[in-house]
């Protein structure tokens, strides 16, 4: 119980985190005009902090045990 209640802790600061890591006075430190592969730099910051949003939550969803009233075979 103490380690599911450890990784729903997780779960919300990774979603707190990333919440705050696409705020716009974070992302407009990234607004340059500088380009990286032929690409603005805000559109890589950007792309990148989703591609973490989405590994990470994969990840953390992936550890998390199922609830004891869970019921995924379709019988009730």
């Amino acid at each position: 119980m103490t380690d599911r209640r450890k990784l729903e802790s997780g779960v919300l600061v990774f979603a707190v985190f990333s919440a705050l890591l696409i705020v716009p006075p974070l992302v407009y430190i990234f607004n340059h005009p500088i380009l990286h592969f032929g690409l603005p730099q805000i559109v890589l910051y950007l792309f990148g902090v989703w591609l973490l949003m989405v590994a990470g939550t994969a990840v953390l969803t992936h550890y998390l045990p199922h609830a004891e009233g869970d019921s995924h075979d379709g019988s009730e």
